[in-house]
């Protein structure tokens, strides 16, 4: 499974099978991609490779313990990777082309989703997990 930003600078292949796909509605999902929830997909880190030929990759503490990654030059956000899912790399869904093995299959941190935007599937919701202390920083 192939992708990568708007660019081209930074491109990544993922080894199937994915391990989940799923919606995340977290306030900081939410900022650091301007949309009402982000798709991602999650991914054995081991197992994924991120071509950056040209030294575009950027990562950003978003908060504790976790990091953001994104294309210096075209501002794609791309990547998620956090203590809480060790060796894990999270990659947004909507920069693989083509999509990725696995639909999103839950609407996580679905307590602090947006009130704008009706969902209408049938995919779970789950809300944000006790151990953030209902923190919407996923």
């Amino acid at each position: 499974m192939n992708g990568g930003c708007l660019c081209g600078a930074v491109s990544f292949r993922v080894a199937a099978p994915s391990l989940w796909a799923a919606h995340c509605h977290c306030s900081l999902c939410r900022r650091a991609h301007g949309a009402a929830f982000v798709s991602w997909l999650g991914t054995n880190a081991a197992t994924t490779q991120v071509e950056d030929a040209e030294s575009q990759l950027r990562w950003y503490a978003s908060s504790p313990g976790a990091q953001r990654g994104f294309c210096a030059r075209c501002g794609s956000s791309l990547f998620f990777r956090g203590e809480q899912w060790p060796g894990e790399l999270h990659i947004a869904y909507a920069n693989f082309q083509p999509p990725p093995d696995r639909q999103p299959q839950a609407h996580v941190y679905f307590d602090t989703h947006v009130p704008w935007l009706q969902i209408n599937d049938d995919l779970p919701r789950k809300p944000a997990p006790a151990s953030t202390g209902g923190l919407s920083n996923g």
